[in-house]
């Protein structure tokens, strides 16, 4: 059985630094999370303890991608440059241990038409998606700007990854505080926050009919569906509303895929399930911030229904979304 994580952080040290230096009403608090435990060692690795890590997992393959919040809070000529520089360093990565590394790029998404000239340029280096977040600044992914990077994406077979970020200070102070500092930071992020964040980016994507006119563009959504999947019921009811060609379900279960981020739960699994498709569904443990062992992920793939469905999870499913050959990918071991 091969293994294929895909949602699998590292770190560029410069990247953060940009963003810690952001003013306050535009940086990430949340970066104090790659900073806790040994995460900072293991983000700042992609190189051989990252492998031995996965050695240790039973992870074949890691889809390599930069920790949150990427460059998206940075001025253009910041982002466009630091995105550049993350991406050139990705691929040597990569090119270290090609059958063990792929990687998603990083997009300067203040700027959306290098957005778009970045994602052919990372696409053409083996680069097998993308990687964002829902807002920039105050500009929300749907927003019409983007909509000819989604048509790159589309036409490249480059998928999306939506990551969860920080919802905005406004948000922040009227929904997620009033508590102690560190319960409002967690209550605003891995708690809640995050999830509903990316939850909404994508919901509105569908809103907006993107998938009506790039009907080809693929998304990948973390944990679960970021809690999109446990409310499609009532979301549907959008979709005659916002004119769209399908119920927002329909969308779901044909342009999003999901990964589990280390979220090793059988219910939610059931629930997936029953909402999507097996096809729909990848595996990933979101590193380093969880960390199941070996152990921890043997026995979650014991509760599939099917061996073909646990096998398009482990790795099916990430071989036909991102173009990984298995068979290449052993040969050149």
């Amino acid at each position: 059985m091969v293994l294929i994580a895909i949602e699998e952080h590292w770190n560029l040290p410069e990247l953060t630094s940009a963003v810690k230096a952001l003013p306050q009403d535009r940086g990430d608090a949340s970066v104090v999370f790659d900073e806790m435990g040994d995460n900072l060692e293991r983000l700042d690795d992609i190189g051989d303890a990252r492998i031995a890590a996965m050695d240790a997992q039973g992870v074949d393959l890691q889809i390599l991608s930069l920790t949150p919040p990427g460059s998206q809070p940075l001025d253009p000529a910041d982002a466009r440059t630091l995105s550049r520089r993350a991406n050139d360093i990705a691929v040597e990565a990569v090119g270290r241990h090609p059958t063990r590394l792929r990687a998603f790029s990083t997009l300067p998404m203040a700027d959306p038409e290098a957005a778009g000239a970045e994602l052919e340029r990372a696409a053409g280096l083996g680069f097998v998606g993308a990687m964002v977040y829902g807002r920039t600044g105050e500009i929300p992914l749907d927003d019409p700007r983007y909509d000819d990077l989604f048509a790159t994406a589309a036409a490249l077979r480059q998928p999306i990854f939506i990551h969860p970020q920080i919802p905005s200070r406004v948000i922040r102070q009227a929904v997620y505080s009033g508590f102690d500092p560190a319960t409002d930071l967690a209550l605003a992020t891995f708690g809640w926050g995050w999830h509903l964040e990316a939850a909404v980016a994508a919901l509105r994507l569908i809103v907006r009919g993107t998938f009506d006119r790039h009907p080809d563009l693929q998304l990948v959504l973390g944990h679960w569906g970021e809690l999109l999947l446990f409310w499609t019921d009532r979301a549907d009811s959008l979709s005659s509303i916002a004119g769209l060609d399908r119920k927002v379900s329909d969308y779901v279960r044909s342009n999003i895929h999901i990964t589990a981020s280390g979220m090793l739960n059988p219910t939610l699994l059931r629930h997936a399930l029953e909402v999507t498709t097996p096809d729909r569904l990848l595996f990933s443990t979101d590193y380093p911030f969880q960390q199941p062992d070996n152990t921890d992920i043997e026995k979650f793939l014991t509760e599939f229904p099917t061996d073909q469905d646990r096998d398009k999870f482990t790795a099916g499913n990430a071989c036909s979304l991102f173009g990984i050959d298995i068979a290449s990918r052993k040969e050149q071991q």
